[in-house]
């Protein structure tokens, strides 16, 4: 579904000029959750920019369910740590946003909408303004949103980061839920190595400066997964040993 080639990035200001990706490779399958674990300033935000077509590579290339990423599109949705709704409408509202230009019947388009909102627990919700939720009922609206357009690929940056540790441990199994469900592709950008674990079909560790992949590490756990698991313990430590590896043991970002 995603295929990403030897991807080369630098941003210039001035005189100065910043070697942010460096001949990055690697390939997401339909349906798989793929995480990219990193510390801030590897790249991997601008990696999903250029996945969501919203960053330009200088070279290499990028390409989506076998097209080159040009722009962004609705068959790939961005999700951001930052919870975008607008406080004037609803939640039912909200979640209509994306269908919003749409050509489709008000039934199917009123059918996905309410789909969506049952998905995430939110169907006695429809008619609460944003002031009125909670942030983890919030970001579930964001979600909602999501689903809603029946995107191929989702793209989350740090979704559930600024949520306390219980709202982001439910919204995980929601995800994991909903994807299991839907069978949507989801890369993921994170430096929490917990989240990275419990969510993952995949894990690709990032080194920095220049950004590459230092490692592709499958995770073969059943889900949903024991967070307190022997297993589960056994790719906590070995992905924090890699990440070390990686050239990130300075300053390290992780969260265990």
């Amino acid at each position: 579904m995603i295929e990403v080639t030897n991807v080369d990035k630098k941003f210039v200001n001035g005189n100065e000029s910043n070697h942010v990706l460096d001949q990055v490779s690697f390939h997401v399958e339909k349906g798989e959750i793929v995480t990219l674990l990193g510390k801030s300033g590897c790249g991997k935000s601008t990696l999903l920019n250029m996945v969501g077509g919203f960053e330009n590579e200088d070279s290499g290339k990028v390409v989506l369910d076998g097209k080159a990423v040009k722009r962004p599109t609705r068959k790939c949705i961005m999700l951001f740590q930052q919870i975008n709704l607008l406080p004037w409408r609803t939640v039912l509202k909200n979640v209509e946003l994306g269908l919003e230009g749409e050509k489709m019947e008000v039934a199917e388009k009123n059918k996905r909408v309410t789909d969506a909102l049952k998905l995430v627990g939110l169907k006695e919700h429809l008619h609460k303004f944003q002031h009125e939720l909670s942030d983890g009922m919030q970001q579930r609206v964001t979600i909602a949103r999501a689903f809603a357009m029946q995107p191929d690929v989702i793209l989350m940056d740090e979704p559930f980061a600024a949520l306390d540790t219980f709202n982001r441990y439910l919204l995980q199994d929601e995800l994991l839920r909903i994807q299991e469900k839907m069978k949507t592709t989801i890369l993921i950008v994170t430096h929490d190595i917990d989240e990275a674990v419990y969510l993952s079909d995949r894990i690709l560790i990032m080194g920095s400066h220049p950004g590459r992949i230092f490692k592709d590490i499958p995770i073969q756990l059943a889900k949903p997964r024991d967070r307190a698991g022997e297993d589960y313990h056994y790719y906590r430590k070995r992905i924090l040993q890699e990440f070390e590896l990686s050239g990130n043991r300075q300053e390290p970002e992780y969260t265990i």
